[in-house]
C-alpha cells in the first residue's frame, strides 16, 4: 500500500507514538508485508526468528520490537507491539469509512455497465465498460474491475483478510488496507468471496472464469485464462500462473505457486508448489497418473492378503 504522498520517519513515529533510529526526514512512501515490500516501505517484525529477513528485505523502514543494529540506508521504528502499531498505520492511512448509499458517489462506473438491484458499491470503486453486476453483489471500497466483467448474484469482493495474531485474551485481526483487482473479461460465479490484500492486491487475471461458491484468499494472484470450478478454496498469498485449471472442491495451502497450464483434479489438496504443464490429484498432491496407480494397487490389497493365506 503506497501513501498519497511521501511522509517522514518523524511523522510516522508520531502517529504510532514510538522512538526511532534514523534521520527525522528519512522518506517513507508506503507499508507492505514482507513478500511485497519495495524501497520506501515499512515492514513489521515481532519475532527474533524473522529479524534478519525483515532487516535484509527491500523495505527501508523496519517496525520492530527490539532495538538492533540498523542496516546502512535503513531506519527503525522501535515498538513494544509492532502488530498493533502496523494496524494503527493501516487505520490512519486507509480507515474504514461508513457508507450511507448503495452506490458511493466516489465510484466510477463505465459506459454500458449494468448494475442490477440490491448491489452495494463502496467508496473509490472503479468498474469498467460493458460489465454486468448481478443482484446482491457487494463490492467493498477501493476495488478495481476491468471491462466486460460478469459477476453473478451474491458474490462479495473485498472482504477482510483472514489473518490473526493469537493473544491471551483472544485473536487480534491484522487490518486489511489492500484491494481486489479484477482484470478485463473475467467471469465470476454466484456466491463467491474474494478477499482484499492486507496491504497489496488480490488479483484475478484477464479472461479467467470462476464457477459458483469459490473462495480466494488475501493477496492471491490468479493468472490469465484460468478455469476454477465450484467449491474451490484458495488460501492467501497463492500464485496461480496462466491457464491453470482447478476442478471442483480443490483446496490449497497458503504461499504456494501452481505453475502455468497445470490441471488440478477434483478434491485435490494442493499442499505444496507444483510445476506447470502437468495433471495432479489427491491429498497429499501427486501427479495424477502416479496417484491413480497407487489407488489401483490399494484395491488389490485384499486379494494379495488372501493369496498369502
Amino acid at each position: 500500500m503506497k501513501f498519497n504522498k511521501t511522509h517522514t520517519l518523524k511523522e510516522i513515529a508520531a502517529i504510532i507514538g514510538c522512538p526511532y533510529i534514523g534521520a527525522d526526514d528519512f522518506p517513507v512512501i508506503g507499508m507492505n508485508e514482507i513478500h511485497l515490500v519495495t524501497a520506501g516501505d515499512i515492514v513489521f517484525v515481532d519475532h527474533p526468528k524473522y529479524y534478519d529477513k525483515a532487516l535484509q528485505s527491500a523495505a527501508t523502514v523496519v517496525l520492530i520490537n527490539k532495538e538492533v543494529d540498523c542496516p546502512e540506508g535503513k531506519a527503525l521504528l522501535i515498538s513494544d507491539d509492532p502488530f498493533r502499531d502496523f494496524n494503527k498505520l493501516t487505520n490512519h492511512f486507509r480507515p474504514f469509512t461508513a457508507a450511507n448509499v448503495s452506490v458511493s458517489e466516489s465510484a466510477v462506473i463505465g459506459v454500458g455497465t449494468v448494475i442490477q438491484p440490491n448491489c452495494f458499491i463502496g467508496h473509490n470503486v472503479t468498474i469498467g465498460s460493458n460489465c454486468i453486476i448481478h443482484s446482491n453483489v457487494s463490492i467493498y471500497d477501493n476495488c478495481v474491475i476491468g471491462d466486460n466483467v460478469v459477476i453473478q448474484a451474491g458474490t462479495i469482493l473485498g472482504a477482510d483478510a483472514f489473518y490473526y495474531k493469537k493473544r491471551a485474551e483472544g485473536f487480534d485481526q491484522l487490518l486489511s488496507g489492500g484491494r481486489v483487482v479484477i482484470e478485463n473479461n473475467v467471469g465470476i460465479g454466484a456466491l463467491c468471496t474474494i478477499d482484499k490484500g492486507v496491504t497489496g492486491d488480490t488479483t484475478i487475471g484477464e479472461g479467467t472464469k470462476i464457477d459458483n461458491q469459490v473462495h480466494v484468499g488475501h493477496d492471491t494472484i490468479i493468472g490469465k485464462k484460468c478455469l476454477i470450478a465450484a467449491q474451490t478454496g484458495i488460501a492467501g498469498c497463492v500464485i496461480i500462473e496462466d491457464e491453470v485449471t482447478l476442478w471442483g472442491q480443490v483446496g490449497t495451502t497458503s504461499g504456494i505457486t501452481i505453475g502455468a497450464k497445470a490441471v488440478i483434479l477434483g478434491q485435490t489438496g494442493v499442499t505444496k508448489s507444483v510445476e506447470g504443464g502437468k495433471s495432479y490429484f489427491g491429498t497429499p498432491i501427486e501427479e495424477s497418473r502416479e496417484k491413480l496407480k497407487q489407488l489401483a494397487y490399494i484395491k488389490r490389497i485384499p486379494e494379495l492378503i488372501k493369496n498369502l493365506k
